[in-house]
């Protein structure tokens, strides 16, 4: 045991302070970091102080406390934001986009083409080649509903 007097603990806590924040890059969620952070403040102040193992664990034990109750309020304070919400949800970016319908939706079912994807829908009956507009999505499930024709050119000069 006496070669544990002959060592630079301040060394340690910072080499498991690096160690802890590499680690923070590879394993999801926002938690070693603050461990990471209490190590290396441990480290530090062991290094600036000459204090014994027993003192450096107590610190570390306390920092770590306080690093973690505070990450976890600073990140219930500071929710991450998606950049886009839609993101890998292509169900979802299809919203408001009209889509032909490829087999009859009867009885609320059928499927559309979007693009050259064919996809299951959902939504009022509609015959096959009928065009819809896409509203939302229930999961892989397309909600649709029918597009009004559009009033043609004759139409609108028969009628003045």
């Amino acid at each position: 045991m006496d070669w544990l007097s002959d060592v630079d603990h301040h060394f340690f806590w910072l080499a498991l302070g690096f160690f802890l924040a590499a680690a923070e890059i590879l394993v999801p969620g926002v938690f070693l970091i603050w461990l990471a952070g209490a190590a290396v403040i441990t480290g530090i102040i062991a290094w600036g102080t000459p204090i014994g193992i027993p003192l450096q664990i107590a610190l570390f034990a306390v920092l770590a406390i306080l690093a973690l109750f505070s990450g976890k309020r600073y990140v219930r304070d500071n929710p991450i934001v998606e950049a886009d919400p839609k993101m890998n949800r292509r169900g979802a970016r299809l919203a408001g986009e009209t889509a032909i319908v490829v087999v009859p939706i009867d009885g609320g079912s059928g499927r559309v083409k979007h693009g050259d994807s064919e996809w299951i829908a959902r939504g009022p009956d509609a015959a096959l080649g009928e065009r819809v507009r896409i509203t939302g999505t229930d999961g892989a499930i397309l909600l649709v509903e029918k597009v009004e024709p559009r009033a043609t050119r004759q139409s609108i000069t028969a009628s003045e």
